[in-house]
């Protein structure tokens, strides 16, 4: 019989990326992959290092993995396995914790599933990790993650992913291009750009830090893949979104006016201290820049409350400046100290009953600016791309700038794209739609050469 394999991913779009990746390779090596609340022989939890609650999250996930098997070979890969791989190993249950490098040969270090006493480390100094490996993450029959980029350069103070993911490198261009086109012919229709820095793209592409092609050089090829009718640009730094990009995405017929922009603080004060590359003149430059273009646009933004110094002025001047801001939603983060990061030695850090009060005030304008944005495209026309699951009767989608609309379940529907009309807003915050036609797809081979 064949072994069984679960797998649990923490964190971002990146991970998810790499752990379907890693589940590919499992099944070419003959074993079944089946869902994480089952009974199965190895678990495999990819960690994330972002926040605390994903470390507690690891804990009881092992938990839950021992109670659905007890004999059954635990291992931990990721960003915290690469951060505190002597901390993971120490939790009862953990087999295996296996570094930034080393998670891509899983299955070369589990000829032997018996339990370990305790947990066995392969961990690298993370300057080792300086080469690529492309992933993607097909995780249901509409939409893609598709890995561009990895590690980062940058120093922000709070940040760890340069210590769990290294230096920042690229996959080459006619690997992300084959790559889309592997997704393409499964009948996937949209593909989500992921990486940690993906505006930095091209950066150490042949194994040198020369940019052998830019974000943009990226976005014109992708553009051109058969098949995929969107790609979304899941985050993306402000100084590294250019003008040139944002027109060029204005006019294409692929890439969607729908970009996630980390903030962080709407303070220029707190933006120097967390040493970030811009401050807010030139985010409203390029917030101003995308409405300018492309009226109907979805924009997201990154931000982080309670970080040492953040007083209740500085974070007014960021409540004020993202209220007064012709954005859609807020990803609203709780600053929490990671070690070996400068912003944990920092002092003035804010007691942590506030750093809560002020989330969930950021919380309440994120829901009010996403109901805002849900109001101007009432009475409009735009293309929904339905997704596969049915919840509590009904089907659910995404317009091409991320309105979340749903109608009653039609299985016809599913992974279809359909010119709709938006209604009215439902009680859940959804959009009650009206669909005018299915958009019939000629699907093609791709000619694109690089």
């Amino acid at each position: 019989m064949k072994k069984k394999v679960a797998f649990y991913t923490l964190g971002c779009k990146l991970n998810y990326s790499e752990t379907s990746t890693i589940s590919r390779d499992f099944e070419q090596k003959g074993f079944e992959q089946v869902g994480f609340e089952t009974s199965a022989d190895i678990y495999v939890i990819n960690t994330c290092s972002v926040t605390e609650n994903a470390d507690k999250r690891f804990k009881n996930l092992v938990k839950q993995a021992q109670k659905k098997n007890p004999e059954a070979f635990v291992a931990a890969i990721g960003c915290y396995a690469q951060l505190k791989p002597e901390e993971l190993a120490k939790v009862h249950g953990v087999d295996l914790v296996l570094g930034a490098t080393e998670k891509f040969k899983i299955t070369d270090y589990i000829n032997d599933l018996s339990k370990n006493d305790f947990g066995e480390v392969h961990s690298c100094e993370i300057q080792e990790a300086n080469f690529y490996v492309g992933s993607y993450a097909v995780g249901d029959r509409t939409r893609a993650f598709l890995k561009v980029q990895d590690g980062c350069d940058y120093k922000c103070t709070y940040c760890t992913i340069p210590l769990a993911r290294g230096l920042s490198r690229s996959d080459t261009l006619s690997n992300v291009l084959r790559n889309a086109e592997e997704i393409s012919a499964q009948g996937i229709k949209e593909i989500v750009l992921t990486g940690v820095n993906i505006g930095d793209y091209g950066k150490g592409e042949f194994g040198n830090k020369r940019h052998e092609h830019t974000f943009l050089d990226l976005v014109k090829a992708l553009d051109q893949v058969e098949g995929i009718h969107r790609y979304r640009i899941s985050s993306i730094e402000p100084n590294l979104l250019k003008n040139e990009t944002i027109d060029f995405v204005a006019k294409s017929d692929a890439f969607v006016p729908h970009f996630h922009i980390p903030l962080q603080s709407g303070s220029d004060l707190l933006l120097k201290s967390m040493q970030r590359r811009y401050l807010t003149s030139l985010y409203t430059e390029r917030v101003e820049k995308i409405k300018e273009t492309m009226p109907q646009a979805c924009i997201g933004v990154d931000v982080i409350v309670g970080y040492p110094g953040e007083t209740d002025e500085l974070f007014l001047e960021t409540y004020n400046y993202l209220n007064n801001l012709d954005i859609a939603y807020l990803h609203v983060f709780t600053y929490s100290e990671r070690d070996n990061t400068p912003a944990a030695l920092m002092p003035n850090a804010v007691p942590k009953a506030i750093r809560r009060k002020r989330s969930k005030m950021l919380r309440g304008l994120s829901a009010k600016k996403r109901r805002a944005f849900y109001e101007q495209q009432l009475g409009s026309k735009h293309v929904v791309l339905f997704e596969s699951e049915n919840k509590d009767g009904y089907i659910q989608g995404f317009t091409e700038n991320y309105v979340k609309v749903k109608t009653p379940w039609n299985p016809d529907l599913i992974n279809t794209l359909n010119e709709v009309f938006l209604e009215e807003l439902y009680e859940d915050g959804m959009v009650k739609i009206k669909i005018l036609e299915n958009i019939k797809e000629q699907k093609k081979t791709s000619k694109l050469e690089v």
